[in-house]
């Protein structure tokens, strides 16, 4: 095996590369990224980048030098037109690059609003890219006016910087509560109060009729009829694994790129990880949209793709942070048919557990509870269930439940 190529340069892409040189490969690396600038941190995009307060140098994953001094070859702002299997080429416009192993780091991309109303008009922003953060922040000032689109975590962290900002903020979201698919109503409940807390105006049960503005967005109409007037708007209604070049190959797609456990898609040279990646957990196929499983998951995948058959077991964690609150969650709550909520130190944060058939525990959700988010991470890591009702007596000492 002489000659490996990575299609895809974020946070998987970069992270197998580096594996593959630690491990010991002498062949050749080519990793090919589709925007023109060295692999980078998406997390701070939308929050320390955009506010200013972390220098574009800074959320580059490794200095140029890295990839000069590993001898791995690295190719930005070059889309990837087709794979050619039968003669393990990868075909870039008039480029080709053989390869005996390739990986798909592919990632994800974001759903964006339709056209028809109003999607594509300038001013209209999702948070994905440095180049979606670069074109967005000159419109960031105070006093402007802010429609965000989606109660999820991505819409949540994108109203909490434009409200640090100063601007004045509207998010709406079509579900009865934000959060709905993926937190308990009483976590939904504390970020509602957390953002009207800092002027958010959120507004539940609210869809998105269509956005005004003949050269740019002004304003929006309201699923209700009410009109806002908009400076900005910023999407945050989900993303999608990037598969589009998979299914153009005929490799097996079935919510993200199908693997087996070690990673390996329909095609035995061809690997997957990341976003882009459907993997098998617990009986069924998942995949984990977080910088955490890119990282791990890509390391297994550069090892097995050298050779040591490791299947890849994922602990799934995530976090986000808005305004002074982090939330930090550990485990997959799908499936769930219990909540217990338990506040945390001088009612400061709380933390919701997940059980599945009333004592199973799937998932902890923390919001500034470090100590709860800890020792439910380690009991989901053990395999282990405390007692709801322990664990919804605030007497009880969480850390003894791990010797338990």
């Amino acid at each position: 095996m002489d000659d490996i190529v990575v299609i895809g340069a974020g946070q998987a892409g970069a992270t197998l590369v580096a594996t593959l040189r630690r491990d010991g490969f002498a062949g050749k690396i080519t990793l090919i990224g589709e925007e023109p600038v060295l692999p980078y941190e998406r997390p701070p995009l939308s929050k320390a980048y955009l506010l200013g307060e972390m220098a574009r140098e800074r959320l580059y994953l490794r200095p140029a030098a890295f990839y000069a001094d590993n001898d791995v070859e690295v190719i930005t702002g070059l889309r990837v037109d087709t794979i050619d299997r039968g003669g393990k080429v990868v075909i870039a416009g008039d480029r080709q690059f053989p390869y005996d192993k390739l990986a798909l780091c592919t990632g994800s991309v974001p759903r964006r609003l339709p056209e028809a109303i109003g999607g594509a008009l300038p001013g209209v922003f999702t948070v994905r890219t440095l180049a979606d953060v670069d074109a967005m922040a000159p419109l960031m000032r105070p006093d402007a006016r802010a429609l965000v689109v989606g109660g999820g975590y991505i819409g949540l962290e994108a109203a909490a910087v434009a409200s640090k900002i100063g601007m004045r903020v509207t998010l709406v979201e079509m579900a009865d509560r934000i959060l709905s698919r993926v937190a308990a109503p009483e976590t939904s409940d504390y970020f509602r109060a957390l953002h009207r807390r800092h002027g958010v105006d959120i507004r539940e049960g609210t869809g998105l009729q269509e956005l005004t503005g003949e050269d740019r967005v002004t304003g929006a109409v309201l699923s209700h009829g009410e009109t806002l007037a908009a400076d900005v708007v910023i999407v945050g209604i989900g993303i999608s694994p990037a598969t589009a070049l998979a299914e153009a190959s005929e490799i097996v797609v079935e919510n993200g790129i199908r693997t087996d456990a070690q990673g390996r898609t329909s095609d035995p040279d061809i690997w997957a990880a990341g976003d882009c990646a459907s993997l098998p957990y617990r009986g069924r196929r998942i995949r984990l949209e977080s910088v955490q499983n890119a990282i791990d998951q890509a390391e297994c995948v550069a090892r097995n793709m050298l050779g040591a058959g490791q299947d890849y077991v994922p602990y799934p964690w995530f976090w986000s942070d808005q305004y002074d609150c982090k939330l930090q969650i550990a485990g997959l709550s799908a499936g769930h048919d219990r909540i217990v909520t338990r506040e945390g130190p001088e009612g400061s944060g709380q933390t919701a557990f997940w059980y599945y058939r009333g004592d199973t525990l799937l998932a902890v959700d923390a919001m500034n509870d470090a100590r709860s988010y800890m020792v439910g991470k380690r009991l989901l890591e053990a395999g282990r269930s405390p007692d709801p009702a322990a664990v919804a007596d605030p007497d009880t000492d969480l850390k003894a439940l791990l010797k338990g």
